[in-house]
Protein backbone atom coordinates (compact mmCIF):
# COMPACT_ATOMS: atom_id res chain seq x y z
CA UNK A 1 0.00 0.00 0.00
CA UNK A 2 2.79 2.26 1.03
CA UNK A 3 4.90 2.38 -3.16
CA UNK A 4 1.10 3.17 -4.35
CA UNK A 5 0.11 6.09 -2.03
CA UNK A 6 3.55 7.35 -2.95
CA UNK A 7 3.22 7.43 -6.32
CA UNK A 8 -0.31 8.47 -6.33
CA UNK A 9 1.02 11.19 -4.12
CA UNK A 10 4.27 12.14 -6.69
CA UNK A 11 1.59 12.44 -9.65
CA UNK A 12 -0.32 14.76 -7.86
CA UNK A 13 2.26 16.77 -7.32
CA UNK A 14 3.39 17.25 -10.60
CA UNK A 15 -0.05 17.34 -12.29
CA UNK A 16 -0.44 20.63 -9.65
CA UNK A 17 3.08 21.83 -10.62
CA UNK A 18 1.80 21.67 -14.36
CA UNK A 19 -0.93 23.59 -14.00
CA UNK A 20 1.09 26.19 -11.84
CA UNK A 21 3.60 26.61 -14.98
CA UNK A 22 0.84 26.44 -17.54
CA UNK A 23 -0.76 29.42 -16.23
CA UNK A 24 2.10 31.10 -15.02
CA UNK A 25 4.12 31.50 -18.43
CA UNK A 26 0.88 33.24 -19.93
CA UNK A 27 0.74 35.69 -17.06
CA UNK A 28 3.87 36.81 -17.36
CA UNK A 29 3.86 37.24 -20.68
CA UNK A 30 0.47 39.32 -20.55
CA UNK A 31 2.56 41.73 -18.07
CA UNK A 32 5.48 42.07 -20.61
CA UNK A 33 3.42 42.84 -22.80
CA UNK A 34 1.58 45.55 -20.61
CA UNK A 35 4.92 46.97 -19.97
CA UNK A 36 5.69 47.34 -23.30
CA UNK A 37 2.11 49.01 -25.04
CA UNK A 38 2.31 52.70 -25.10
CA UNK A 39 -0.06 55.23 -23.30
CA UNK A 40 -2.34 57.44 -26.00
CA UNK A 41 -1.85 61.12 -25.03
CA UNK A 42 -3.00 63.97 -26.98
CA UNK A 43 0.46 67.26 -27.38
CA UNK A 44 0.38 70.67 -28.33
CA UNK A 45 3.34 72.56 -29.38
CA UNK A 46 5.45 74.64 -26.55
CA UNK A 47 5.17 78.25 -28.44
CA UNK A 48 7.40 81.50 -27.61
CA UNK A 49 5.81 85.25 -27.59
CA UNK A 50 3.72 87.66 -25.92
CA UNK A 51 1.11 87.21 -22.86
CA UNK A 52 -0.76 89.80 -21.29
CA UNK A 53 -1.94 89.91 -18.00
CA UNK A 54 -5.61 91.01 -17.80
CA UNK A 55 -8.72 91.46 -15.24
CA UNK A 56 -12.03 92.37 -15.82
CA UNK A 57 -13.95 94.01 -13.38
CA UNK A 58 -17.85 95.21 -13.10
CA UNK A 59 -18.68 98.86 -12.50
CA UNK A 60 -21.39 100.98 -12.68
CA UNK A 61 -20.95 104.30 -14.80
CA UNK A 62 -21.83 107.74 -12.40
CA UNK A 63 -21.50 111.37 -13.69
CA UNK A 64 -18.63 113.50 -13.96
CA UNK A 65 -20.10 116.31 -11.78
CA UNK A 66 -23.60 116.75 -10.32
CA UNK A 67 -25.47 119.64 -9.83
CA UNK A 68 -28.81 120.50 -7.61
CA UNK A 69 -30.46 123.67 -8.83
CA UNK A 70 -32.29 125.30 -6.13
CA UNK A 71 -34.05 128.81 -5.53
CA UNK A 72 -32.37 130.74 -3.08
CA UNK A 73 -35.84 132.34 -2.05
CA UNK A 74 -38.75 130.62 -1.28
CA UNK A 75 -41.86 130.91 -3.26
CA UNK A 76 -44.08 129.52 -5.82
CA UNK A 77 -43.28 128.17 -9.33
CA UNK A 78 -44.49 129.92 -12.15
CA UNK A 79 -42.39 128.11 -15.22
CA UNK A 80 -40.05 125.57 -15.33
CA UNK A 81 -38.12 125.97 -18.80
CA UNK A 82 -36.14 122.84 -19.22
CA UNK A 83 -37.41 118.48 -18.84
CA UNK A 84 -35.36 115.47 -18.16
CA UNK A 85 -32.91 115.01 -20.91
CA UNK A 86 -32.32 118.92 -21.77
CA UNK A 87 -29.21 120.54 -22.62
CA UNK A 88 -28.79 123.60 -20.05
CA UNK A 89 -25.84 126.44 -20.32
CA UNK A 90 -23.83 127.64 -17.72
CA UNK A 91 -25.76 130.26 -16.09
CA UNK A 92 -29.37 129.39 -18.06
CA UNK A 93 -32.75 130.43 -16.43
CA UNK A 94 -34.27 127.17 -15.54
CA UNK A 95 -37.02 128.28 -13.82
CA UNK A 96 -39.41 131.05 -12.66
CA UNK A 97 -40.82 131.64 -9.34
CA UNK A 98 -43.64 133.84 -8.38
CA UNK A 99 -41.97 137.60 -7.86
CA UNK A 100 -44.88 139.90 -6.68
CA UNK A 101 -44.16 139.42 -3.20
CA UNK A 102 -40.43 140.28 -3.84
CA UNK A 103 -41.25 143.64 -6.68
CA UNK A 104 -43.19 144.93 -3.48
CA UNK A 105 -40.39 144.40 -1.40
CA UNK A 106 -38.48 146.44 -4.02
CA UNK A 107 -41.02 149.54 -4.22
CA UNK A 108 -40.94 149.81 -0.50
CA UNK A 109 -37.09 149.29 -0.03
CA UNK A 110 -37.20 152.37 -2.86
CA UNK A 111 -39.71 154.32 -0.90
CA UNK A 112 -37.79 154.06 2.49
CA UNK A 113 -34.51 155.24 0.37
CA UNK A 114 -36.58 158.28 -0.64
CA UNK A 115 -37.81 159.41 2.99
CA UNK A 116 -34.28 158.66 4.23
CA UNK A 117 -32.46 161.21 1.19
CA UNK A 118 -35.27 163.95 2.34
CA UNK A 119 -34.45 163.59 5.89
CA UNK A 120 -30.86 163.59 4.91
CA UNK A 121 -31.57 166.79 3.23
CA UNK A 122 -33.58 168.54 5.63
CA UNK A 123 -30.67 167.70 8.53
CA UNK A 124 -28.38 169.79 5.63
CA UNK A 125 -30.27 172.44 5.74
CA UNK A 126 -30.76 172.99 9.63
CA UNK A 127 -26.86 172.47 9.70
CA UNK A 128 -26.78 175.29 7.07
CA UNK A 129 -28.98 177.45 9.23
CA UNK A 130 -27.18 176.42 12.35
CA UNK A 131 -24.06 177.43 10.81
CA UNK A 132 -25.18 180.76 10.01
CA UNK A 133 -26.67 181.49 13.40
CA UNK A 134 -23.13 180.40 15.27
CA UNK A 135 -21.12 182.71 13.12
CA UNK A 136 -23.65 185.47 13.87
CA UNK A 137 -23.36 184.70 17.63
CA UNK A 138 -19.77 184.67 17.16
CA UNK A 139 -19.42 188.34 15.85
CA UNK A 140 -22.15 189.28 18.71
CA UNK A 141 -19.79 187.67 21.53
CA UNK A 142 -17.14 189.72 20.36
CA UNK A 143 -18.68 192.78 20.55
CA UNK A 144 -19.42 191.97 24.00
CA UNK A 145 -23.05 191.86 23.13
CA UNK A 146 -23.10 188.65 23.26
CA UNK A 147 -22.28 186.38 26.41
CA UNK A 148 -20.39 183.23 26.50
CA UNK A 149 -23.04 181.14 27.55
CA UNK A 150 -24.94 182.34 24.80
CA UNK A 151 -22.36 181.39 22.65
CA UNK A 152 -22.09 177.70 23.83
CA UNK A 153 -25.91 177.45 23.24
CA UNK A 154 -25.30 178.12 19.82
CA UNK A 155 -22.27 176.27 19.50
CA UNK A 156 -24.19 172.93 20.60
CA UNK A 157 -27.14 173.47 18.51
CA UNK A 158 -24.78 173.56 15.44
CA UNK A 159 -23.09 170.57 16.66
CA UNK A 160 -26.03 168.57 16.91
CA UNK A 161 -26.97 169.89 13.36
CA UNK A 162 -24.28 167.98 12.37
CA UNK A 163 -24.82 164.85 14.32
CA UNK A 164 -27.95 164.93 12.64
CA UNK A 165 -26.98 165.03 9.07
CA UNK A 166 -24.75 161.72 10.05
CA UNK A 167 -27.58 159.99 11.55
CA UNK A 168 -29.59 160.71 8.29
CA UNK A 169 -26.51 159.78 6.05
CA UNK A 170 -26.50 156.50 7.54
CA UNK A 171 -30.15 156.11 7.23
CA UNK A 172 -29.41 156.81 4.11
CA UNK A 173 -26.76 154.19 3.49
CA UNK A 174 -29.19 151.44 5.09
CA UNK A 175 -31.91 152.39 3.21
CA UNK A 176 -29.47 151.87 -0.15
CA UNK A 177 -28.59 148.56 1.26
CA UNK A 178 -31.72 147.30 1.71
CA UNK A 179 -32.80 148.15 -1.59
CA UNK A 180 -29.90 146.31 -3.15
CA UNK A 181 -30.94 143.31 -0.75
CA UNK A 182 -34.51 143.39 -2.12
CA UNK A 183 -33.75 143.75 -5.81
CA UNK A 184 -31.26 140.66 -4.90
CA UNK A 185 -33.51 138.66 -3.68
CA UNK A 186 -36.16 139.82 -7.09
CA UNK A 187 -33.33 138.77 -9.11
CA UNK A 188 -33.33 135.03 -6.88
CA UNK A 189 -36.71 134.32 -8.98
CA UNK A 190 -35.26 134.23 -12.18
CA UNK A 191 -33.70 130.40 -11.10
CA UNK A 192 -30.43 130.54 -12.86
CA UNK A 193 -28.00 127.12 -13.34
CA UNK A 194 -24.82 128.32 -12.11
CA UNK A 195 -22.17 125.85 -11.54
CA UNK A 196 -18.31 125.95 -10.82
CA UNK A 197 -16.21 124.34 -13.32
CA UNK A 198 -16.13 121.69 -15.82
CA UNK A 199 -17.60 122.30 -19.23
CA UNK A 200 -20.34 124.71 -19.70
CA UNK A 201 -22.99 122.21 -20.90
CA UNK A 202 -24.79 119.92 -19.13
CA UNK A 203 -27.72 117.79 -19.37
CA UNK A 204 -30.87 117.70 -16.86
CA UNK A 205 -30.97 114.20 -15.10
CA UNK A 206 -34.34 114.75 -12.73
CA UNK A 207 -36.60 117.42 -12.27
CA UNK A 208 -38.45 117.32 -8.80
CA UNK A 209 -41.35 120.11 -9.46
CA UNK A 210 -43.66 121.74 -11.70
CA UNK A 211 -45.32 124.60 -12.14
CA UNK A 212 -48.20 125.76 -9.41
CA UNK A 213 -45.53 123.99 -6.60
CA UNK A 214 -44.76 126.10 -3.75
CA UNK A 215 -40.70 125.32 -2.80
CA UNK A 216 -38.72 126.28 0.60
CA UNK A 217 -35.06 128.43 -0.27
CA UNK A 218 -32.75 125.89 -1.39
CA UNK A 219 -35.15 123.25 -2.22
CA UNK A 220 -34.38 121.04 -5.01
CA UNK A 221 -36.06 122.02 -8.41
CA UNK A 222 -33.44 120.57 -10.91
CA UNK A 223 -30.73 117.83 -11.09
CA UNK A 224 -27.92 118.26 -13.58
CA UNK A 225 -25.32 116.03 -14.44
CA UNK A 226 -22.14 116.33 -16.82
CA UNK A 227 -21.71 113.32 -18.98
CA UNK A 228 -18.85 114.38 -21.03
CA UNK A 229 -16.77 113.53 -19.80
CA UNK A 230 -18.19 110.02 -17.53
CA UNK A 231 -16.47 108.12 -14.68
CA UNK A 232 -16.71 104.76 -14.30
CA UNK A 233 -16.33 103.28 -10.56
CA UNK A 234 -14.80 100.17 -9.94
CA UNK A 235 -14.38 98.04 -7.20
CA UNK A 236 -10.57 95.91 -6.84
CA UNK A 237 -9.20 93.58 -4.75
CA UNK A 238 -6.14 93.61 -2.96
CA UNK A 239 -4.73 90.91 -5.34
CA UNK A 240 -4.90 93.56 -8.33
CA UNK A 241 -5.03 96.82 -6.32
CA UNK A 242 -0.77 97.16 -6.63
CA UNK A 243 -0.53 96.76 -9.96
CA UNK A 244 -2.81 99.78 -10.75
CA UNK A 245 -1.57 102.97 -11.97
CA UNK A 246 -3.05 106.54 -12.55
CA UNK A 247 -3.29 106.64 -16.77
CA UNK A 248 -3.41 103.20 -17.40
CA UNK A 249 -6.06 102.59 -20.13
CA UNK A 250 -8.64 100.18 -20.29
CA UNK A 251 -11.43 98.81 -22.55
CA UNK A 252 -14.91 99.33 -21.55
CA UNK A 253 -18.23 97.88 -22.76
CA UNK A 254 -21.60 97.72 -22.09
CA UNK A 255 -24.92 95.83 -22.79
CA UNK A 256 -26.40 98.72 -24.52
CA UNK A 257 -23.97 99.14 -26.57
CA UNK A 258 -22.96 94.90 -27.72
CA UNK A 259 -19.73 94.47 -30.25
CA UNK A 260 -18.48 98.31 -29.48
CA UNK A 261 -15.66 99.19 -27.18
CA UNK A 262 -14.90 102.89 -25.30
CA UNK A 263 -11.58 103.79 -23.96
CA UNK A 264 -11.62 104.74 -20.43
CA UNK A 265 -8.44 106.08 -18.41
CA UNK A 266 -7.55 105.44 -14.62
CA UNK A 267 -8.13 108.97 -12.73
CA UNK A 268 -8.55 108.20 -9.22
CA UNK A 269 -7.30 105.28 -6.68
CA UNK A 270 -8.57 105.52 -3.33
CA UNK A 271 -6.10 105.07 -0.60
CA UNK A 272 -8.48 102.95 1.54
CA UNK A 273 -10.08 99.70 1.35
CA UNK A 274 -14.06 99.20 2.48
CA UNK A 275 -13.75 96.94 5.23
CA UNK A 276 -16.82 94.90 4.67
CA UNK A 277 -15.74 94.00 0.81
CA UNK A 278 -11.57 94.51 1.42
CA UNK A 279 -12.35 96.42 -2.06
CA UNK A 280 -11.11 99.73 -3.28
CA UNK A 281 -12.63 102.36 -5.19
CA UNK A 282 -10.96 102.95 -8.45
CA UNK A 283 -12.50 105.61 -11.52
CA UNK A 284 -12.10 105.74 -14.72
CA UNK A 285 -12.76 109.06 -16.84
CA UNK A 286 -13.79 108.05 -19.78
CA UNK A 287 -14.39 110.49 -23.05
CA UNK A 288 -18.25 110.68 -23.86
CA UNK A 289 -18.21 113.41 -26.76
CA UNK A 290 -21.83 111.93 -27.97
CA UNK A 291 -23.21 111.32 -25.12
CA UNK A 292 -23.87 107.95 -25.71
CA UNK A 293 -22.94 106.77 -21.94
CA UNK A 294 -25.67 107.55 -19.56
CA UNK A 295 -25.09 107.90 -15.53
CA UNK A 296 -25.77 104.21 -13.69
CA UNK A 297 -25.28 101.84 -17.00
CA UNK A 298 -23.60 98.91 -15.92
CA UNK A 299 -19.73 98.36 -17.92
CA UNK A 300 -17.28 95.85 -17.46
CA UNK A 301 -13.53 97.10 -17.56
CA UNK A 302 -10.64 95.06 -19.11
CA UNK A 303 -7.62 96.53 -17.61
CA UNK A 304 -3.89 95.24 -18.77
CA UNK A 305 -2.34 94.64 -15.58
CA UNK A 306 1.14 93.46 -17.40
CA UNK A 307 2.78 91.95 -20.43
CA UNK A 308 5.63 90.03 -21.06
CA UNK A 309 7.55 89.43 -24.24
CA UNK A 310 9.53 86.65 -25.59
CA UNK A 311 8.06 84.17 -23.31
CA UNK A 312 7.89 80.38 -23.55
CA UNK A 313 3.95 79.23 -23.61
CA UNK A 314 2.46 76.33 -23.32
CA UNK A 315 -1.62 75.54 -22.85
CA UNK A 316 -2.98 75.22 -19.59
CA UNK A 317 -3.78 72.35 -20.14
CA UNK A 318 -0.40 70.97 -19.80
CA UNK A 319 0.27 71.46 -16.33
CA UNK A 320 0.42 69.45 -14.44
CA UNK A 321 1.12 68.63 -9.97
CA UNK A 322 3.22 65.62 -8.88
CA UNK A 323 4.76 64.92 -5.65
CA UNK A 324 3.95 68.29 -4.95
CA UNK A 325 5.58 70.08 -7.89
CA UNK A 326 4.07 71.92 -10.51
CA UNK A 327 5.66 70.58 -14.24
CA UNK A 328 4.74 69.62 -17.43
CA UNK A 329 5.61 66.21 -19.81
CA UNK A 330 7.34 66.81 -22.68
CA UNK A 331 7.41 64.80 -25.71
CA UNK A 332 10.71 62.99 -26.44
CA UNK A 333 10.28 60.55 -29.39
CA UNK A 334 8.08 57.72 -28.34
CA UNK A 335 8.64 58.65 -24.37
CA UNK A 336 7.93 61.68 -22.26
CA UNK A 337 10.04 63.67 -20.18
CA UNK A 338 8.91 64.97 -16.46
CA UNK A 339 10.08 68.63 -16.33
CA UNK A 340 9.74 70.82 -13.25
CA UNK A 341 8.18 74.56 -14.58
CA UNK A 342 7.59 77.89 -12.40
CA UNK A 343 4.27 79.11 -13.55
CA UNK A 344 3.96 83.27 -14.94
CA UNK A 345 1.85 85.38 -16.85
CA UNK A 346 -2.04 83.47 -17.99
CA UNK A 347 -3.92 84.58 -21.15
CA UNK A 348 -6.98 82.89 -21.57
CA UNK A 349 -6.19 78.99 -22.06
CA UNK A 350 -1.84 79.55 -22.43
CA UNK A 351 0.29 80.50 -19.87
CA UNK A 352 3.99 81.54 -19.22
CA UNK A 353 6.09 78.81 -17.75
CA UNK A 354 9.85 79.29 -16.68
CA UNK A 355 12.44 76.34 -16.54
CA UNK A 356 15.59 75.86 -15.52
CA UNK A 357 16.38 74.56 -19.38
CA UNK A 358 15.13 75.83 -22.42
CA UNK A 359 12.12 73.78 -23.25
CA UNK A 360 10.94 73.20 -27.46
CA UNK A 361 9.34 70.54 -29.23
CA UNK A 362 5.80 69.84 -27.63
CA UNK A 363 3.77 68.75 -24.29
CA UNK A 364 1.19 66.67 -23.09
CA UNK A 365 -2.68 67.86 -22.30
CA UNK A 366 -4.54 64.63 -22.70
CA UNK A 367 -3.88 61.23 -21.10
CA UNK A 368 -1.36 62.82 -17.87
CA UNK A 369 -2.88 60.62 -15.68
CA UNK A 370 -1.88 57.18 -17.98
CA UNK A 371 2.25 58.31 -17.28
CA UNK A 372 5.11 59.56 -16.06
CA UNK A 373 8.65 60.54 -15.99
CA UNK A 374 10.33 58.16 -19.13
CA UNK A 375 6.92 56.49 -20.21
CA UNK A 376 6.56 55.02 -23.26
CA UNK A 377 3.30 57.19 -25.27
CA UNK A 378 1.58 57.39 -28.48
CA UNK A 379 0.08 60.45 -30.44
CA UNK A 380 -3.00 59.59 -32.59
CA UNK A 381 -2.98 61.45 -35.87
CA UNK A 382 -4.82 63.98 -36.16
CA UNK A 383 -5.17 66.85 -38.50
CA UNK A 384 -3.92 69.92 -36.64
CA UNK A 385 -5.16 73.49 -37.13
CA UNK A 386 -2.05 75.63 -38.52
CA UNK A 387 -2.57 78.01 -35.09
CA UNK A 388 -2.02 74.56 -33.15
CA UNK A 389 1.18 73.78 -35.05
CA UNK A 390 3.59 77.23 -34.25
CA UNK A 391 6.82 75.81 -33.24
CA UNK A 392 8.67 77.42 -30.23
CA UNK A 393 10.39 80.65 -31.15
CA UNK A 394 7.56 82.56 -33.55
CA UNK A 395 5.36 84.78 -32.34
CA UNK A 396 2.29 84.32 -30.45
CA UNK A 397 -0.85 85.84 -31.00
Amino acid sequence: MKPVAILLSVAMLAAAGWVYLGRQGPESQQKKQAKQRKAPVEVAPIASGSLELRRTWSGTLAADAQFRVAPKVSGRVIEVAVDVADVVQRGQVVATLDAAEYEQAVAQAEADLAVAQANLAEAKSAQVIALRALERMTQMHERGVASASQLDLVKAEELGKRAAIAVAEARVTRAKASLEGAKIRLGYTQVRAEWSGGSDERVVAERFVDPGDTVAANGALLSIVQTAPISAVLFVTERDYGRLARGQQAQLSTDAFPGRTFTGTIERISPVFRAASRQARVELRVENPKNELKPGMFVRAKVTLRRVEGVTIVPVAAIVRRGGETGVFVLAGDKVAWRTVTLGVRQGERVEVQSDSPLSGQVVTLGQQLIGDGSAVSVPQRKRKPAEARPAGTPAS
